[in-house]
C-alpha cells in the first residue's frame, strides 16, 4: 500500500512539475521572441535614419549581428551584408508586402538563402525602398540558456518530492497498520471510524455465516446419521432374529423382503448423498451437450408409468421440443425427482402434468400435480436436505428427502432458476427456467447448379 500511495503521490508531483516547467519555458520563449522583435524594430528604425542620411555607406559600416537587406520598391535587392549569396526578388516575401502596404512588416519563415528559420522585421523608407533586418530563430533558443539554472531547481524540487511522497505514504499507512480490529475503541484517528465500522459489520456477517454453516453442517450430519441408522437398525434387527433362529419358517421370506427393502433404501440414500456431494464440488464429469427437454421428460414419464398406475395417477406431457445446454444424466435426475415427488404426494386418481415451452430468452419446464399441496410455512424449506413436511407420511411413501435438494443444486449447475407454487389441498407446481441457447448462424444453401458443378460460383 505504501508503494501505491508513494507512486501516485510522486506522479502527481511530477505531473505538476512538468506542467509548470512547460508553462515557464513557454512563457520565457514567447517573451524572448517579443523582445527580439522589439529590438529588431528599434534597430531597423535607426538603420533607416542612417541610410537616409549617409546612403549605402552607412549600411556597410554596421556590424554583422543582424542580417541587413535593402530592397527596392520593385523587390530587387540593393544591398545585403551577406556576400556570395544569390539574391532573388523579395517582393513576394510576406514582411516586404506588409511593409510596402502598411509601412511595417514582420514574419517568421525559412530563409531561402540559409535554409534556417528566421525572424524578419522590415520598414518602408522615405524614398519608397524597404530596409529589412533579420535574425535566426535559434538565437532566441540560445537566449533560453540564460534561464537553464531553473532546470536544476526543478531537479531539486523533484528530489524533494520523492522524499516527501515517501514520508506522506508512510504517515498515511501507519494508522492503518497500527489499527487494532479487536479493540476499535483504541482508535485515535476519527477518519478511520467509517472503515472500522465497515470491518466490524463484515466481521459480524462472517461470524453469522460461519455459525449458520456450522448449524447446517450439524443438522446435516444429524440427519444423515438418523437416515442411515434407521434402515441399518431394521436390517440388523431382522438379521439378528433370523440368526438366532427365532423367526418361524413362514416369516423368513417376509423378513428377507424387509431386509431387501431397507438395504435398497440405504443404497438410494447413499447414492443421493454422493450426487449432492458432486454437485457441491461441481464435480460433474460429462461434458455439456444439447438436450431436448421435451424428449427427456417424455422418457422420464414413460419410466414412471408403472409407479403411477398403482394409484391410478394420470401422466400428461405437453408443450414443444426445446433444447438446452446441459448434462443429460443430471437433467434426467432432476426431472425424475420432480415427477416422482408429484406422483408420491398426489391423490389417488390424480394427475401429473409436465409442460415444456420457451419465451424470448428462457426455456421453461414445469411439473404440476393435483396432490396434497405444501403449506405456506414450509415452502421456503422444501429444497433443504432431508427436510420433510410430514415425516410420518414421508416414511410411508419412502424416499430419501434429498430429491428436491438435487433439483435445486442441479438448477444452479445449469444456471437455471427454480420456483414453487403450491396451495394446500389443491396441488403443487415447480418450474425450472433455463437460459435459452444462442442460435447458430444459418448455413449457406447451395443452388442446384452449384451442387452439380462445385467449381461454378
Amino acid at each position: 500500500m505504501i508503494k501505491t500511495i508513494f507512486r501516485n503521490t510522486f506522479l502527481v508531483g511530477l505531473s505538476v512539475l512538468i506542467v509548470c516547467g512547460a508553462l515557464f519555458f513557454g512563457l520565457q520563449y514567447k517573451q524572448r521572441m517579443d523582445e527580439t522583435y522589439a529590438a529588431l524594430q528599434q534597430e531597423v528604425s535607426y538603420a533607416e535614419k542612417g541610410l537616409m542620411l549617409s546612403g549605402e555607406t552607412y549600411l556597410s559600416k554596421l556590424g554583422d549581428i543582424n542580417r541587413i537587406t535593402w530592397i527596392g520598391a520593385d523587390g530587387s535587392v540593393l544591398f545585403d551584408n551577406e556576400t556570395g549569396v544569390p539574391f532573388p526578388n523579395q517582393k513576394d516575401c510576406p514582411e516586404v508586402k506588409s511593409a510596402l502596404q502598411d509601412g511595417e512588416g514582420k514574419a517568421i519563415r525559412k530563409s531561402e538563402s540559409s535554409g534556417e528559420t528566421t525572424m524578419y522585421c522590415a520598414t518602408k523608407c522615405e524614398d519608397g525602398t524597404i530596409l529589412r533586418l533579420s535574425r535566426p530563430l535559434s538565437a532566441v533558443r540560445y537566449a533560453l540558456y540564460a534561464v537553464s539554472p531553473v532546470l536544476w531547481v526543478l531537479v531539486l524540487v523533484l528530489m524533494i518530492s520523492v522524499v516527501l511522497s515517501f514520508r506522506v505514504a508512510k504517515q498515511i499507512v501507519r494508522p492503518i497498520n497500527e489499527l487494532d480490529i479487536d479493540h476499535p475503541e483504541t482508535n485515535t484517528y476519527p477518519e478511520l471510524s467509517p472503515f472500522i465500522q465497515k470491518i466490524r459489520e463484515q466481521k459480524l456477517t462472517i461470524q453469522e455465516e460461519v455459525a449458520q454453516r456450522e448449524a447446517l453442517r450439524r443438522e446435516f450430519s444429524a440427519n444423515v446419521s438418523h437416515e442411515l441408522k434407521t434402515p441399518l437398525t431394521s436390517i440388523s434387527g431382522f438379521a439378528e432374529l433370523m440368526a438366532k433362529g427365532v423367526v418361524p419358517p413362514e416369516k423368513v421370506q417376509e423378513f428377507s423382503s424387509d431386509i431387501y427393502k431397507e438395504s435398497q433404501r440405504l443404497m438410494m440414500l447413499i447414492e443421493d448423498i454422493i450426487k449432492l456431494s458432486k454437485l457441491d464440488e461441481e464435480g460433474i464429469g460429462p461434458d455439456r451437450e444439447n438436450v431436448d427437454l421435451y424428449e427427456l421428460s417424455a422418457e422420464v414419464l414413460d419410466s414412471l408409468k408403472p409407479t403411477a398406475s398403482k394409484t391410478n395417477i394420470q401422466l400428461e406431457m405437453k408443450g414443444t421440443h426445446e433444447e438446452v445446454s446441459g448434462v443429460y444424466q443430471l437433467l434426467s435426475e432432476m426431472v425424475y425427482n420432480l415427477c416422482d415427488n408429484a406422483i408420491k404426494y398426489n391423490r389417488p386418481g390424480g394427475k401429473v402434468e409436465v409442460d415444456v415451452h420457451s419465451t424470448d430468452d428462457k426455456v421453461i419446464l414445469s411439473v404440476s400435480d393435483t396432490g396434497i399441496g405444501i403449506p405456506k410455512t414450509h415452502q421456503k424449506r422444501v429444497f433443504e436436505r432431508f427436510y420433510r413436511v410430514d415425516k410420518s407420511h414421508s416414511k410411508e411413501i419412502g424416499g430419501t428427502g434429498l430429491g428436491l435438494s438435487i433439483v435445486k443444486h442441479g438448477a444452479q449447475f445449469h444456471n437455471a432458476e427454480v420456483s414453487l407454487e403450491s396451495e394446500l389441498g389443491e396441488g403443487t407446481k415447480i418450474t425450472l427456467e433455463f437460459p435459452k441457447m444462442a442460435k447458430e448462424a444459418p448455413k449457406e444453401v447451395k443452388s442446384s447448379e452449384e451442387k452439380a458443378d462445385p467449381e461454378k460460383k
